[in-house]
């Protein structure tokens, strides 16, 4: 078995139809794909049971709801695989995902965590933007990992199951960043990387757990940190205190309107500008910010081909 596909899924029930279809649809065969339903209370298991039972690939554990590092480490204690790749519930890997990942990894035995660029869509998948651009070199990753930033982002990983599972694999303690604390482990037992090319689609919503929960991703973004600079004996400088999600108050969710908007209009996406600009007028209807966006959205030439 060369690669063990993990998925975690907890009430996921309107985006997980997608998220399993993009792996069965992947261009390389040879995976297993574990499932572990984390105590869903909505559609989620019956649509799991539907799969599974249409493609001998897929595992599927169900039980009750244990949070998500105890559920990554039961499917992490559960692959057969030399790879492990990642998946979130909510998220669309691109069809050479696997392929591509699983090249990289077999020419560089060095290079134990390999991320990927990713495409940035709605929550109704419109697309926002066409490549989330990382950094690509062991160095760069590290460098940004231990600010906080995300140089190595969770539904874009693979890495080699062997090296995980020798650190302890996830860290229980953390109820949330215990991606970050995995990868940066990792990389002091080997190098990580990034493929310049998006193998994702990157899913913004309302309802994922960074949107419901910034506060704590910041609290134990920056205990992950600290305990990095504590291993390694270095001082480190966290740098990841500003926004990243929209909060609840107006100017908050007017500054992300307005970010997804030019994303879009700038990815050639002339109507998810123009729905942007719209909901950054409703939220803050006299600044003329989301005008502008509106505008330009509507009548402003674009650089190549819109591909609405």
């Amino acid at each position: 078995m060369a690669v063990s596909v993990l998925m975690p899924v907890f009430n996921a029930e309107a985006y997980l139809a997608q998220a399993i279809e993009s792996i069965l649809g992947q261009t390389f065969k040879d995976f297993e794909f574990i499932i572990v339903d984390d105590g869903s209370t909505d559609a989620s298991p019956a649509l799991l049971q539907q799969y599974a039972r249409k493609d001998g690939r897929i595992h599927l554990i169900s039980r009750e709801n244990r949070g998500i590092a105890r559920t990554r480490n039961e499917l992490l204690s559960q692959a057969q695989g030399e790879f492990v790749a990642m998946m979130d519930a909510d998220d669309i890997a691109l069809p050479d995902r696997l392929s591509r990942q699983i090249a990289f990894l077999q020419d560089h035995p060095d290079v134990v965590c390999l991320g990927s660029s990713y495409q940035l869509i709605d929550e109704a998948g419109r697309l926002l933007l066409t490549c989330f651009a990382v950094p690509e070199e062991d160095t760069d990753i590290q460098r940004q990992l231990l600010t906080g930033c995300g140089g190595v982002h969770q539904p874009t990983v693979m890495f080699r199951r062997a090296t995980a599972i020798a650190i302890g694999g996830y860290d229980e303690a953390m109820p949330v960043c215990e991606d970050l604390d995995l990868w940066m482990r990792m990389g002091e037992v080997g190098k990580l990387a990034n493929l310049k090319q998006p193998l994702v689609q990157y899913r913004l919503h309302a309802r994922s757990i960074s949107e419901q929960n910034p506060n704590l991703e910041t609290e134990y973004s920056r205990i992950a940190c600290e305990r990095a600079w504590q291993r390694r004996g270095i001082e480190g400088r966290f740098e990841a205190t500003g926004e990243w999600r929209p909060g609840a108050d107006p100017a908050s969710r007017h500054r992300f309107m307005l970010q997804y908007g030019w994303w879009a209009f700038n990815s050639c996406q002339r109507g998810t500008a123009m729905l942007y600009g719209s909901r950054a007028i409703a939220t803050k209807p006299l600044d003329l910010e989301g005008w502008r966006l509106l505008a330009c959205a509507a009548i402003k030439p674009m650089p190549v081909e819109e591909r609405e």
